[in-house]
């Protein structure tokens, strides 16, 4: 009995001595601070929780995937929506992680393996600290300070989450530049998650612009993508619909190179700014009535809210057909382009200014977002007045306009321009600014004192932009009426002429996709969106909505047009209809409800979905559509632009190619043209196309042979892989050592057929050789692909050419080259379509 009884009590105690190790060195359920020697651990019990309970911070999973982050969402809504991410760029594989406070200061995560891998650091400050904790405050900034400094000043952070956030700007952020405790200047932006699935950071990114007079952007890479303007005291520029205090919310505290996003002090609403992954900046709302978020403002939202839609000096009129005019004194630099509707060439002044006998005046242009202001100059002091003077007494300066606004309405201090002025959008309803333009006498005289001229002028250019799309119109319209009393069925002609396509008007298309709205928004690419509509009851339709600064400009829509109307075949997307109508060009497509391919290829869980059957099939429908282009039809096109990204996928999996903007006819006697303007993809292009702007079949053949080894590999092809330069690369070496095996993407299931995998390896490094001659052409794929049992009796392929060893380019750029300066000098648009 006493030895139970004995027995009995050490067993307590080393369960008490358990419960007093497990609470000494680890975060209990409900703290809201991390010290030295607790860290904190993924066993969903362990998290930190701000002591207004309004945040936690802990181990989560995102939508869909296994992969460990630490990161900060809000406690008492029942959707778990992260606000922060600490290590986004390198999750952890399973639930081993821990996040814990070194004694220098230093935030660290680390995994389970042998070694306590660190996957994430905040690093240590500078100076450093004697007894440093972590707290989440109540706003959801996670500081690290000095304990017990319970100061809320930020100087007295020695690190915050607020200065390192990722797509999610909640009450009390900044957006802006900030000197950090290390002395080091340091930019605070926002950069939007590669998908709902995966925190990483993808190409879109959101902050303050502080060259000039400071403005907030949002950027597609490297280039600017959408244009608050800057702010006048009320608003920003651009946004004239969210002035300070908008709607008794929120309010804006902005100082010199930074604006930080406040509550209104009596809201009690909960709201935050996200860029989305798609490149939208959203303001979101929480609905406590339907415990739901809700989108209560968004950019971008119409074409005018594109960079520089009619570029420099013109105007963009998003209630107005055509888009696009000239600001007045000014004229089209290209008429031809523009009178296709394409403004990218913007506008040139009619009458040089005159700076010697100071003649000019000034035309005021009312509701104006006022123009990119990066090279602005800001003079605070200025009456309107003195700002007029000191525009005139500078031979540079092009316009000036009030740099505040606030007080009653009054005006005070100016922003001068001396450049170009681009980005202009006009505005109905009294909303916008007063752009005061440097104009010379006789233009003023024009715009001034004699209208009937001016009108007169307007006229002609506005003739000059309407009458070709009119005559266009009416002739559909005409053929649109007698189709619809002749009944649905598509009209076309006798054998040898051209296939007619029906006309939809604008109506029509904004009441398939209930007004353009976000819900149905399918993507976006560098032509602009992508809606799903509806047509009746049961047609639905995908809708591609060129804008005005695509890439895929005028001439590559009637391109688009003219080729895939002529086009029949069950594996290229078909071409319903298109809509010309004032400034908009549509395209109408038979509706693909999965999508293209690569949002299959390239994601971790869609990927899982693809079995080897799928994609043998896959295979062999994109080599049938593409031998219908190079030898079926009754046209020759070369596509140009073949990629995961325009194979599209029918709700049975079968896939269609798309996207024809590209593309080339060739006569039936012509093999291969050049090109000034290299089109396409990098990691897709043909050597022969990129160096020397030559393409054939034989360039598709290639764009094919990539797509093969992407789609076994589940891998793209644009980016360094294992070690080498790219995935050629790497499938040409393991073909080579025997170890096709190592190409087969892990989340395929492990029953396929060992030949057909074998098979289109090879096939696929037959079809990326180097020499356009040694590439096989499609109707041999398609032999080789159904008929061939041994592939010991299918050539032997060559090395590839791999791209990347003779230029380095963004991921998934579009790419348009001068070849006459290639191998010296490759100009990159950066906006992937």
């Amino acid at each position: 009995m006493e030895g139970r009884t004995a027995s009995s009590s050490s067993f307590s105690l080393v369960c008490l001595l358990f419960l007093f190790v497990s609470t000494f060195f680890s975060i209990s359920r409900g703290a809201d601070t991390l010290s030295i020697d607790r860290p904190l651990l993924d066993d969903d019990t362990t998290t930190l929780i701000s002591p207004n309970g309004n945040f936690r911070l802990g181990f989560f999973s995102p939508n869909g995937s296994n992969s460990r982050y630490v990161g900060i969402w809000y406690n008492n809504i029942p959707l778990q929506t992260v606000v922060w991410v600490a290590n986004r760029r390198r999750p952890i594989a399973d639930r081993s992680g821990s996040l814990s406070l070194t004694s220098d200061g230093a935030l660290v995560i680390s995994d389970g393996s042998s070694n306590s891998t660190a996957v994430w650091s905040s690093g240590s400050p500078a100076p450093a600290l004697e007894n440093p904790v972590a707290q989440l405050l109540d706003d959801g900034n996670f500081v690290v300070r000095e304990a017990g400094d319970n100061g809320a000043e930020e100087e007295s952070f020695a690190w915050r989450s607020f200065d390192f956030p990722t797509d999610t700007q909640i009450p009390g952020m900044m957006m802006g530049r900030r000197r950090l405790r290390n002395g080091v200047d340091h930019n605070i932006n926002l950069t939007a998650w590669t998908s709902d699935g995966d925190p990483a950071p993808s190409q879109y990114t959101y902050g303050l612009e502080v060259e000039g007079n400071p403005q907030l952007l949002t950027w597609s890479g490297t280039q600017p993508y959408w244009r608050a303007g800057p702010w006048n005291g009320r608003w920003f520029s651009g946004v004239p619909e969210v002035t300070d205090m908008s709607d008794g919310l929120v309010f804006f505290d902005v100082q010199p190179n930074r604006i930080t996003f406040l509550y209104n002090p009596q809201s009690t609403a909960v709201l935050r700014w996200v860029i989305h992954h798609s490149g939208q900046l959203q303001l979101i709302v929480w609905l406590e009535s339907e415990q739901d978020w809700n989108i209560i403002w968004y950019v971008p939202k119409d074409l005018c809210d594109s960079i520089s839609s009619c570029g420099p000096n013109g105007l963009c009129r998003p209630s107005s057909s055509p888009l696009c005019a000239c600001l007045p004194g000014f004229r089209p630099r290209n008429p031809t382009n523009w009178g296709l509707l394409d403004g990218s060439d913007g506008c040139a002044r009619t009458t040089a200014r005159d700076c010697r006998n100071n003649t000019d005046g000034f035309f005021t242009q009312r509701g104006a977002k006022l123009p990119d202001t990066s090279r602005s100059t800001v003079v605070p002091t200025l009456t309107l007045e003195q700002c007029r003077a000191l525009c005139l007494s500078n031979c540079s300066c092009t316009a000036f306009a009030a740099s505040n606004v606030s007080v009653g309405r009054s005006v005070s201090g100016c922003i001068i321009w001396t450049t170009d002025l681009t980005d202009i959008t006009v505005y109905q309803g009294g909303l916008g600014q007063d752009l005061y333009v440097r104009l010379a006498a006789a233009d003023l005289v024009s715009e001034s004192s004699s209208p009937g001229r001016s009108r007169r002028r307007n006229l002609a250019v506005a003739m000059g932009v309407v009458l070709p799309v009119v005559a266009i119109s009416l002739a559909c319209a005409a053929y649109f009426v007698w189709r619809k009393k002749r009944g649905p069925q598509i009209h076309q002609k006798a054998e040898g002429e051209d296939l007619e396509l029906p006309l939809l008007d604008l109506s029509t298309i904004r009441d398939a996709t209930n007004g353009f709205s976000i819900a149905n928004k399918l993507g976006e690419g560098g032509f602009g969106p992508v809606y799903k509509g509806k047509l009746g009851e049961e047609q639905e339709i995908a809708i591609k909505r060129l804008s005005t600064t695509s890439t895929q400009g005028a001439n590559e829509f009637k391109n688009e047009v003219t080729l895939i109307a002529k086009l029949q075949h069950r594996n290229l997307v078909r071409l319903l209809g298109c809509c010309i109508q004032g400034a908009e060009r549509m395209l109408v497509y038979e509706y693909m409800p999965n999508g293209s391919l690569d949002a299959f290829l390239f994601d971790e869980v869609r990927d899982k979905l693809l079995d080897w059957r799928t994609r043998y099939n896959i295979i062999i429908g994109i080599a049938r559509g593409l031998m219908y282009l190079h030898h079926d039809s009754r046209l020759r096109i070369i596509h140009r632009d073949l990629k995961a990204g325009n194979v599209l996928l029918d709700q049975d999996m079968n896939p269609k190619i798309s996207d024809f903007g590209m593309a080339r006819l060739f006569r039936g006697d012509q093999s291969e043209a050049n090109t000034q303007r290299v089109v396409g993809t990098y990691g897709y292009m043909s050597p022969e196309y990129i160096m020397d702007g030559i393409f054939s079949i034989k360039s598709d053949v290639y764009s094919f042979g990539v797509l093969v080894l992407e789609i076994i590999t589940g891998k793209t092809n644009r980016r360094v892989f294992q070690h080498q330069t790219n995935l050629l690369e790497y499938a040409w070496n393991m073909w080579k050592e025997g170890e096709w095996w190592n190409l087969v993407d892990k989340n395929i299931d492990q029953v396929f057929s060992k030949v057909e995998v074998m098979k289109c390896i090879k096939i696929g490094l037959l079809c990326v050789q180097e020499w356009p001659k040694d590439r096989p052409t499609m109707p041999l794929v398609l032999t080789m692909l159904d008929n061939t049992e041994d592939i010991n009796l299918l050539p032997e392929p060559k090395q590839p050419w791999c791209a990347s060893k003779a230029i380095s380019s963004e991921d998934s750029a579009t790419t348009h080259l001068d070849s006459g300066s290639i191998g010296k000098e490759l100009v990159t648009e950066l906006q992937g379509r």
